[in-house]
């Protein structure tokens, strides 16, 4: 780890030499990219400085223990403790600084949440998690879009697609992807047994054009009549689209918006996020024999979550948290949950740093 610092405050000072010269030429957009690099940089390196300094006392203190006054060596022994509590402080912050930034993390999402075992009772828990993640998302000052929704008579959602545009969505939402398992008595069950539905959430970065290349041959495009339960899921002409990429049979719809044009675009979207996913799961199977991260698979098929409604209980089991307030996390506070996960993810990349 020193040496990787070693190499960062070298190339801090090197930059900061370079940013004086192109201030000098009056370089503005050399100036902005040096700058862009420094301001990354800093957090680490004062960090660093941080530690040095700890360091420096550490010896001073040490030293202080040849004195002959047996009183002068006891208060240097308590100072030697504190500085050793605080460079082990420094330490941790400086092993998270160094983490490797996930280049996906500034990503915008797309958000895809489907009902599973449960009936009409998954789809009801399906509505409910939308309605939280809307919620969450107005919290954190994000745009919530629906991309294609099917929606069932008594208010639920066999399928909700819909993206999430902000600062630093994907960092923050990456680890809601998996099985989010619910346990509640459903509003239709006369004798109030407890039922247990399940639902999938896959979260997606949104990838640019440029990023997933897609050949317009490789594609079907099909379009037709807005369906649904009525009101803007109904139209009475030829907006919604269907897209189907031939060589790996993803099929893609979208009838939210009653522009064609609008549907297919959105319908763009969600192919090179779901082509992304393919090819990034397929690129995670070939690296197998590591270990990958707790919290940072994603996997669809594993259970993530279960929300326990007469109990008031929200368990994650991928960091064996419980929460004794559902409905605080139902109305969209998540925050404690996802900082516990991005804590435990970091803890995880931590231990192969030396």
């Amino acid at each position: 780890m020193i040496e990787k610092l070693l190499q960062l405050e070298e190339k801090y000072n090197l930059l900061q030499k370079r940013l004086q010269i192109e201030i000098t030429k009056n370089n503005i957009e050399e100036w902005k990219k040096i700058s862009k690099e420094i301001s990354e940089l800093e957090p680490v390196i004062k960090e660093y400085q941080n530690y040095k300094r700890l360091m420096q006392q550490k010896e001073e203190c040490k030293e202080l223990l040849n004195s002959n006054d047996s009183e002068f060596i006891e208060l240097a022994k308590e100072d030697l403790k504190k500085l050793e509590e605080q460079i082990e402080k420094v330490n941790i912050n400086l092993k998270r600084l160094l983490l490797p930034k996930d280049p996906l993390d500034e990503k915008n999402i797309i958000v895809e949440i489907r009902a599973g075992t449960g009936g009409e009772e998954a789809a009801l828990f399906a509505a409910d998690l939308f309605r939280m993640y809307v919620r969450y998302a107005e919290k954190q000052k994000w745009k919530v879009s629906i991309y294609d929704s099917n929606p069932t008579g008594k208010g639920g959602y066999k399928e909700i697609i819909f993206s999430i545009s902000g600062k630093n969505v994907y960092s923050k939402m990456k680890y809601e992807g998996g099985v989010h398992r619910v346990q509640r008595v459903p509003e239709t069950e006369a004798q109030g047994r407890i039922h247990t539905s399940a639902i999938t959430v896959a979260v997606l970065p949104e990838m640019e054009e440029v990023e997933v290349n897609i050949n317009p041959n490789d594609l079907k495009i099909d379009t037709y009549r807005a369906s649904g339960c009525g009101g803007q899921h109904v139209n009475r002409t030829d907006s919604a689209v269907r897209i189907t990429h031939i060589p790996t049979g993803i099929v893609v719809t979208c009838q939210d918006e009653k522009s064609q044009i609008k549907n297919r675009a959105r319908a763009m979207s969600v192919l090179r996020a779901r082509l992304f996913e393919k090819f990034y799961n397929e690129e995670l199977e070939k690296r197998s024999q590591q270990r990958r991260i707790m919290v940072g698979t994603g996997d669809r098929s594993e259970k993530i979550r279960t929300y326990n409604y007469p109990q008031n209980r929200v368990t994650d089991h991928r960091i064996n948290l419980t929460l004794y307030k559902l409905d605080q996390v139902l109305d969209g506070e998540l925050d404690e949950i996802i900082e516990n996960l991005i804590l435990a993810d970091e803890v995880e990349k931590m231990r192969t740093i030396a």
